[in-house]
């Protein structure tokens, strides 16, 4: 597969394209992205589904500009798919020619089940694995529905709702009751079955999220995996329902979705009362990454290896230079961890979260030395995206801002208290990934010492003399009073 390649998705609202680089076989990161409000489908529904001119001028001068931005990041390969508004178009193969003679971009329009599968995969491999999950991805002509369990993706879905499409219906001519019956109807086509978590996709479903997680005191600002439950998403949305375009924007509804916020609004409203769903997860991706990870993934099934994380080996491949320090890290980290866990009474839970923060410690040093701490943390939280929870995210970062230097802080703890495990457990696993740090200070070919412990004293036995490990322990600080390392 080509090292770097566009993607670009024409829905019925926007156009947007993504631009990719592979770091390695299946690690990537996203190198760059746009989007532009066509409105392609604007005036088409009313119109039976014809594409009018204006809306496909637009769409043609963003495709146009996008080729170029295409051509400057030297992409080896173009991946352009259309959904609902192409689609359903009579006069579609129109605008499908004159892209393909003026631009020599090949556009494909994928079905509705494909589009609902494109959207599922990316959330099976990008997000947390969940069991018993309904995607919905809320467009401008449609809405996609798939069933999720772990990486498993069933029983696609497309239905023919949608925001612009039902503004134009139904909204305009102020017919909520018939928009109602409308929705209804089309969601009779949803299987009855038993799901735990609703993952949205799409621009509706992220503004929502996005208002309800400036609207409380979460700690983290990061979208993509957010959580929240049920009564605050249904609580939202009738406030969404009853506001006029002065209240959206107190609720941090971004004006430009002023006019299609509530018709989407209005479908989630009706899903909710079909389904006995509990929790709410916000997915950040959505149809470009599932057609990207389709194309990548497309000798495995459409998903990775087992245990394996494209954010994880994107932050090794791009930040971490010495590799051998890193696997000796994760390597001693996870034994002390099996030693003194019972003692310090850590749930076997943490194993994974310490061992990834010891992979990713030196991370940071690519950026600045002296700030490796600093820069580790920040790569992170942010760069390290795809498949794991915020709780994770923010007890691996935490971890390695901390490592070698002291225990978290109590102000750190307690503004990001939502997202960590106990006090006790966060400084306890903190003190173990210092400790590794420590012991290999004199940074060993391979690792030249063994380690025992015995009632709450660790024995480290070695032929060296370990001068550097003992002077830097002496300045290292264990709430666990009782706790003594000892070098023989």
């Amino acid at each position: 597969m080509a090292k770097r390649v566009a993607v670009i998705d024409i829905g019925s609202n926007s156009v947007r394209m993504v631009i990719y680089e592979k770091t390695s076989r299946f690690a990537f990161h996203l190198l760059y992205e746009e989007k532009s409000k066509v409105r392609i489908a604007e005036h088409a529904y009313s119109n039976g589904g014809e594409l009018q001119e204006l809306p496909m001028q637009r769409t043609f001068d963003a495709l146009r500009d996008f080729v170029q931005i295409a051509q400057s990041f030297q992409t080896r390969k173009t991946l352009c798919v259309a959904t609902s508004a192409l689609r359903d178009a009579p006069n579609k193969q129109e605008f499908l020619k004159h892209v393909r003679e003026k631009l020599k971009l090949n556009i494909k329009v994928i079905s509705g089940e494909k589009e609902a599968y494109f959207g599922a995969i990316a959330c099976a491999n990008l997000l947390p694995k969940q069991k018993n999950a309904l995607s919905i991805d809320i467009g401008g002509g449609s809405t996609e529905l798939a069933f999720i369990d772990a990486d498993n993706v069933s029983q696609t879905t497309s239905l023919k709702l949608g925001t612009v499409r039902l503004k134009e219906l139904y909204f305009d001519t102020n017919d909520i009751d018939g928009a109602i019956k409308y929705i209804d109807k089309q969601l009779q086509n949803i299987p009855n079955e038993k799901i735990e978590t609703l993952i949205g996709i799409g621009g509706t479903f992220r503004a929502i999220s996005n208002a309800v997680l400036l609207q409380s005191d979460y700690p983290l600002n990061k979208l993509h995996a957010f959580e929240y439950k049920r009564k605050v998403f249904e609580k939202f949305i009738d406030k969404v329902l009853k506001s006029d375009e002065k209240k959206l924007k107190n609720l941090y509804i971004e004006q430009n979705r002023f006019d299609v916020i509530k018709p989407g609004t209005l479908i989630l409203q009706r899903l909710l009362k079909k389904l006995a769903i509990e929790n709410i997860i916000t997915s950040g991706v959505g149809v470009r990454e599932g057609v990207y990870l389709h194309d990548l993934l497309r000798h495995s099934k459409d998903k990775f290896p087992h245990n394996y994380n494209t954010s994880v080996k994107y932050i090794l491949d791009a930040h971490v230079q010495d590799k051998a320090f890193s696997n000796q890290l994760t390597q001693l980290s996870k034994q002390l961890f099996d030693l003194t866990s019972p003692y310090f009474e850590i749930h076997p839970q943490y194993r994974i979260n310490l061992a990834l923060a010891a992979k990713l410690y030196p991370a940071g040093r690519s950026i600045h030395f002296y700030s490796q701490n600093k820069h580790t943390y920040y790569l992170i939280q942010t760069a390290l995206e795809y498949g794991f929870t915020h709780k994770d995210i923010m007890l691996i970062a935490t971890l390695t801002r901390y490592a070698k230097n002291k225990l978290p802080s109590n102000s750190h703890l307690k503004k990001y208290a939502a997202l960590l495990p106990k006090q006790h457990t966060t400084k306890q696993l903190s003190f173990l990934l210092s400790l590794s740090i420590i012991l290999l200070s004199h940074r060993p070919r391979n690792i030249d010492f063994t380690m025992q412990f015995e009632n709450g004293t660790l024995y480290i036995n070695s032929q060296r003399n370990l001068y550097l490990a003992k002077d830097a322990l002496n300045k290292l600080h264990c709430e666990h009073e009782d706790f003594k390392v000892v070098f023989n």
